[in-house]
């Protein structure tokens, strides 16, 4: 089940870098430069949100918990209505509490994703920088590096 809270919270993450992306077209990712500056205000980004993803998987888990139904179970349940291709079947009472806790998820997501825009708007960094060095780090494997350095120090 944390494996796939945390799935849910990468596409939050996600979610969140389309959102700041809407309003700016990126071309095909090149290399950029990063200064030390910009990568240490990443970081500082990076490790509250960090912080703020833990506080919202566990508030999903206690959103599944509140709805008595098991971690495990629900997480069956998702997968299955998520892939056309896996079937299970559920009492009309699972269906109910799974409605019930995805319902609750669609009002966290965007909450979280606000929290998210917000920790990075209060930066250093405008919204489309951010998302351009987020964009980069992954496939830039000294950039990569380097932000390991920083949150290790």
């Amino acid at each position: 089940m944390k494996k796939f809270i945390s799935s849910l919270l990468f596409v939050f993450a996600v979610g969140t870098a389309s959102v700041a992306a809407q309003n700016t077209t990126m071309p095909q990712q090149e290399k950029i430069e990063v200064s030390d500056a910009e990568l240490n205000e990443f970081a500082e980004v990076f490790q509250k949100m960090r912080m703020m993803n833990q506080q919202v998987q566990q508030e999903m888990m206690a959103v599944v918990q509140e709805e008595e139904l098991e971690l495990q179970r629900f997480n069956e349940i998702h997968q299955a209505k998520m892939d056309p291709k896996k079937e299970v079947e559920t009492t009309d009472a699972e269906d109910k509490k799974y409605k019930a806790v995805v319902a609750e998820f669609e009002v966290i997501q965007p909450e979280f994703q606000k929290k998210m825009q917000q920790v990075i708007e209060e930066s250093d960094l405008s919204m489309e920088r951010y998302q351009q060095m987020a964009m980069a780090l992954r496939s830039d494997a000294e950039l990569q590096q380097r932000l390991q350095n920083i949150l290790k120090s």
